[in-house]
């Protein structure tokens, strides 16, 4: 089943890392779950506690009379949130098979052995559990505003490493499989909860997913809060921020571009909307050409011929012109603002979409000949006419 090592007279073959914080009234279910779901099956559970109340004892507690071996290490600094727990758990495993998962039960153990045996078909250093293949659910996300902040998070996070995450539906799952083998643990530096963003975007590794249906949490509260949105936001830039600021550069060269050319046609007669027109059409072939060189030139050779994706962005950008230029007069006509900064401020509107869209439809990899069909990802779901189930939230 993978690799087996000793620790004193007990042979390990997979680890289950639980971070934990304040779930002591989950503890005992889910050590009862775990060992049910790996009977048979020479397992560990090991909790790493960053809490302020007694779950670390609670562990202890269980830990007397439970099926499988469990140990707890309690931290006091929690350096890097839950993912620098991990990390630590990653370190002290006794098995290079490592399962990841939140000890709140909205990941559900009996997902274990699905995990296990797609890891034993071979072929994936990471095995997630996924909410976006056959069978999945997000019901225990909750409210709508979760579900759209979840949504977009997962939309950013896609556009920001499509190579990486191209076979990736749910980059934002924190229940998963990991070949610690496989792992430079040394150049983890995790912030904050996503800890499989920060192992995918940081190692060349192959996945692969289970459908899991996320359950409700039915202890304690979600640790999920602006705080938590704005260290994701940063660590998120700071794993790659270097193709966005590109992007953005060059948006902002098309950008001055395209208010210089209005500014100059407008200056010699010609309706404002002509000439944002004709200045939005010289920008963007401009901007075309210069991102091909300098923001996805790693991503032209698994991608369809120059000639698609040219058409692809022609098409996309014009359509958003089409939207944004009579947004734009609108603008004009009832704020009475003039019409190079109503220009200015739909641009940043579009940026966004830009960069989402080239990311992941423009550059999107090739399935290659004799390759199995890619999983229904986020890029495949926004070229099928974003229907109603095209992209769910990634786990916040």
């Amino acid at each position: 089943m993978g690799c087996r090592r000793r620790r004193g007279a007990v042979v390990v073959q997979v680890t289950v890392i639980v971070p934990t914080y304040n779930e002591r009234d989950s503890v005992a279910e889910l050590v009862a779950r775990t060992s049910a779901a790996l009977d048979g099956r020479d397992a560990e559970i090991l909790f790493v506690d960053d809490s302020s109340d007694d779950t670390a004892l609670e562990v202890e507690r269980v830990a007397v009379d439970a099926p499988l071996p469990v140990r707890v290490i309690h931290r006091e600094d929690n350096t890097g949130g839950l993912g620098g727990a991990v990390v630590v758990g990653l370190r002290a495993a006794a098995s290079d098979v490592c399962v990841v998962m939140d000890g709140d039960l909205q990941h559900p153990p009996e997902l274990l052995p699905a995990l296990l045996a797609r890891h034993d078909e071979g072929g994936a250093d990471v095995v997630a559990a996924s909410r976006y293949v056959g069978g999945g659910d997000t019901r225990g996300l909750g409210t709508a505003v979760r579900f759209g902040v979840s949504r977009a998070a997962t939309w950013l996070t896609k556009a920001m490493f499509p190579i990486r995450l191209a076979r990736s539906t749910d980059p934002m799952t924190g229940f998963f499989l990991v070949d610690r083998s496989r792992l430079d643990i040394d150049s983890l530096k995790p912030q904050g909860f996503k800890i499989l963003l920060e192992i995918l975007a940081r190692n060349d590794l192959r996945i692969a997913e289970v459908p899991m249906e996320f359950g409700e949490r039915r202890h304690g509260t979600s640790k999920a809060s602006l705080r938590q949105g704005a260290t994701f936001v940063a660590h998120l830039a700071r794993l790659r921020f270097g193709k966005m600021s590109l992007f953005a550069l060059i948006g902002v060269i098309g950008a001055v571009a395209n208010l210089g050319i209005m500014w100059l046609l407008v200056e010699t007669g010609v309706p404002y909307v002509w000439a944002a027109i004709i200045g939005a059409e010289v920008t963007i072939i401009g901007n075309f050409l210069l991102q091909e060189r300098f923001v996805f030139a790693d991503m032209t050779t698994d991608a369809r011929r120059i000639g698609v994706r040219f058409v692809t962005s022609f098409a996309f950008n014009n359509v958003e012109a089409a939207v944004r230029i009579p947004v734009m007069a609108l603008m004009v006509e009832t704020w009475h603002i003039s019409s190079v900064l109503a220009t200015g401020l739909s641009l940043i509107v579009a940026f966004f979409a830009r960069f989402l869209f080239h990311s992941l439809v423009v550059y999107a990899p090739t399935r290659r000949k004799g390759e199995e069909p890619a999983v229904d990802t986020a890029a495949l779901r926004v070229i099928k006419a974003i229907d109603a189930e095209a992209m769910r939230p990634g786990e916040l």
